[in-house]
């Protein structure tokens, strides 16, 4: 607040009112869960603002993302998560794209919550197709 920035420090309230939020309602909270859920919120609601031509309000979004972002674990490179679905499919004996839930289910628990859903469901989309 002293070095002057007033929106990063906005940014930052706005996820620890999340966080105890959270807290209060579940007891045992998830922190990463709940950085990832505004992350994703402000990420749609900047996408909804380019929709409306909203530039400015969008590129708030994508700056409180940002700060939300730096706060959470690297995301896995695409060779990673390709590895992680190869084995995902070899673990889970999935052969068709029905078996896709249990493919997705497994990376994102071995993933540990750096792999983007998105991503996710494409990789093992391609992989049982």
């Amino acid at each position: 607040m002293k070095a002057g920035e007033r929106d990063r420090v906005s940014a930052l309230r706005l996820v620890l009112s999340e966080l105890q939020k959270a807290a209060k309602e579940g007891g045992d909270v998830d922190e990463l869960a709940v950085l990832r859920r505004e992350r994703k919120r402000r990420l749609e609601a900047a996408e909804a603002y380019r929709g409306a031509a909203r530039e400015d309000l969008a590129d708030g979004e994508d700056f409180e993302a940002g700060i939300i972002q730096a706060y959470l674990p690297a995301e896995l490179s695409d060779e990673q998560l390709d590895e992680l679905v190869r084995q995902a499919v070899a673990d889970t004996g999935a052969e068709s794209p029905r078996d896709m839930g249990k493919v997705i289910k497994h990376v994102m628990a071995a993933s540990e919550g750096r792999a983007d859903g998105r991503r996710v469901s494409t990789k093992a989309k391609e992989a049982l197709n």
